[in-house]
């Protein structure tokens, strides 16, 4: 592709190269990474907000509420990181099934041996799958807190909650 700019009087011709896709990336791949991410920080949100507000009206006491969302953060970090291990552990145990089943049925080669290596490299990793849905939900859990934690203010505190939330 090619820009012509005119530069005093004068053409000048620039070459741009066109971004060039990688067929073999699975940009699919990508798409479930921001669902899982969008998805744990929105429930942090949520969840933590929803149990600084429970609190808050029970209690007036700031060190009660933020002592609930730490616990409630802590809690809701390790169900979504369990739950999204044994989500993409379970997928990536039947891919590779898949996976075997398909190199049976095809004639043993050295190549097919490569490419099945090469498969099971670009499948999702379920400790990383964990990492990164706890940390997005605490970092969803951290906005609600940080907003309590900081206000001495009762009925600020829970008008700020709800706002974060």
């Amino acid at each position: 592709m090619a820009l012509s700019i005119h530069v005093n009087g004068g053409t000048e011709q620039k070459q741009f190269q066109e971004p060039v896709e990688n067929p073999e990336f699975d940009y699919s791949q990508r798409g479930q990474w921001l669902r899982a991410a969008v998805l744990g920080a929105n429930d942090g949100l949520v969840s933590v907000s929803s149990l600084l507000m429970g609190v808050g009206s029970v209690k007036q006491d700031v060190k009660a509420m933020v002592l609930a969302g730490f616990a409630g953060l802590v809690a809701g970090a390790c169900s979504m990181a369990i739950g999204e291990f044994v989500s993409v552990y379970t997928q990536r145990d039947v891919e590779m099934a898949q996976m075997k089943r398909d190199g049976e049925k095809r004639s043993p080669v050295v190549d097919e041996n490569d490419r099945r290596m090469e498969k099971k490299e670009r499948l999702p990793s379920p400790g990383l799958a964990a990492g990164a849905s706890a940390l997005a939900f605490s970092v969803g859990a951290v906005l609600p807190l940080l907003a309590a934690a900081f206000i001495r203010d009762h009925k600020v505190r829970m008008a700020v909650v709800v706002v974060v939330a």
